[in-house]
């Protein structure tokens, strides 16, 4: 089997063809500390407005992109692996430069089923469906349900938390620990790694800033690098033994799936386990994670929804739709042009980057009225593409729904006044929405009860 890293490209150096539409002054999707704030939603409706498939420069000569916001455009993209590939050059925005790449990370990510086209992505993908299918989920459903109620019982005494450290970043877990096999005296080390994960942006990108100002690396990114490589190095070290471990011994789960996969007739190769390892520790958990804390927040910012929701539990499955909508926790996912075509009337060479923004999609007046409205009754709200589209689309869509419904279905019943504190921390990152922080507060049931 071929690696993607081997023939991975950066992309071409454009616009080759005149813009049809103006590069938006001030629209910078590039530097990460911006999204600090959340997702720049303004930009996101000037570009749908004024130019839905925008020329985007990148910063010291570096390799440019067509930022495409439109829904139809978004789901085009999507919808079309022949014409945009995801194997080209990858699904992320940049590669780095050469110096500051972390060479494990650097392959895990591109040598990876999401880095695929054609046959040997559907091939993969395949040998991992029997873990993402209704009938297994009916099946994890109770397990689901079971860790809400753990985890609510140790925030129930404490009145305020941060609901990612306490509930948000833990069910994630949970769940995929579960679904990989993995025993329980080693999940807590996965709430380390998936922070470090989220951080490699930025390590790359201070990196890389340091580097082109001539000096030397502050002691601070210094310290921080050597405390990443370790984490980093300690979750593909394990990734590695609990594969070794299930080719030998196969068992009744997804971390089996993986270890056992068969492409093109042939085993995986070493690298593409460490791909499929790190996909899903992260895909497997960020997405959901911070649909948790968004739902935490827009539900405060819209109390009219969340009294709806608790008046009516029928409502939840829609709600969740809308939530993922409005989240949108992936910001973005890249393709490169494989021949000159065309998108909304802009011309795109082969060898371009596009790069498609689910949250500016998802917030399409086209395609959704009213778009920044929080409505838990939106009649196409299952319409959102926050786990994209095509045959690329979410293989975990379903595992999210089912965490995200268990969670606040528990959520509101025992803590009817719960309620996001206003106080919150994003991680500086461009491709996902990464809630580091948020705290909320609510009348403690010790409290409730003696009351």
């Amino acid at each position: 089997m071929h690696l993607v890293s081997d023939h991975i490209i950066e992309g071409r150096q454009g616009p080759t063809f005149d813009q049809a539409y103006p590069t938006i002054p001030g629209a910078d999707l590039i530097d990460i500390k911006r999204f600090t704030a959340g997702q720049p939603w303004d930009d996101f409706r000037r570009m749908r407005e004024e130019a839905p498939v925008m020329w985007h420069p990148m910063p010291g000569n570096g390799i440019g992109f067509w930022a495409v916001t439109s829904y139809d455009g978004v789901k085009r993209v999507n919808g079309d692996p022949e014409t945009f590939s995801s194997e080209k050059g990858g699904i992320l925005m940049a590669l780095g430069p050469q110096e500051t790449r972390h060479p494990v990370l650097f392959s895990a990510s591109t040598n990876s089923m999401i880095n695929l086209d054609g046959r040997p992505h559907r091939e993969l993908r395949r040998e991992h469906m029997p873990y993402f299918t209704a009938s297994y989920m009916k099946g994890l459903r109770a397990r689901v349900s079971a860790e809400v109620t753990r985890l609510l019982d140790t925030m129930a005494p404490l009145g305020k938390c941060d609901l990612v450290e306490k509930f948000s970043q833990r069910l994630p877990i949970f769940t995929l620990c579960e679904m990989l096999g993995v025993p329980e005296a080693d999940r807590e080390r996965f709430i380390g790694w998936i922070h470090f994960l989220e951080m490699a942006q930025q390590v790359a990108t201070e990196q890389a800033q340091q580097i082109a100002s001539g000096g030397e690396l502050s002691p601070q990114i210094l310290a921080f690098i050597e405390m990443f490589n370790k984490n980093i190095a300690e979750m593909f070290e394990y990734g590695r033994h609990m594969l070794a471990k299930r080719r030998a011994d196969p068992q009744p789960d997804l971390m089996s799936a993986i270890a056992n996969a068969m492409v093109e007739g042939d085993p995986l190769p070493d690298p593409y386990l460490d791909g499929a390892w790190l996909l899903i520790v992260f895909a497997g958990n960020d997405t959901t994670r911070n649909s948790i804390s968004g739902a935490m927040k827009l539900f405060t910012e819209n109390p009219a929804e969340k009294q709806r929701l608790q008046s009516d539990g029928s409502l939840l499955t829609n709600a969740v739709h809308e939530i993922t909508r409005m989240v949108s926790p992936v910001i973005y996912m890249r393709r490169t042009a494989t021949r000159d075509t065309e998108i909304e009337g802009q011309r795109i060479a082969e060898g371009e980057k596009v790069i498609m923004y689910y949250g500016a999609a998802n917030r399409d007046p086209k395609m959704f009225p009213d778009p920044d409205r929080f409505d838990i009754t939106r009649a196409n709200a299952e319409k959102n593409i926050a786990f994209g589209h095509g045959p690329h689309i979410c293989i975990g869509r379903m595992t999210a729904q089912l965490q995200l419904e268990e969670a606040y279905r528990q959520i509101f019943a025992r803590f009817p006044d719960i309620r996001w504190t206003g106080d919150m921390d994003i991680a500086p990152n461009n491709f996902v929405h990464a809630v580091r922080r948020l705290e909320v507060e609510f009348t403690p049931e010790r409290a409730a009860q003696a009351a």
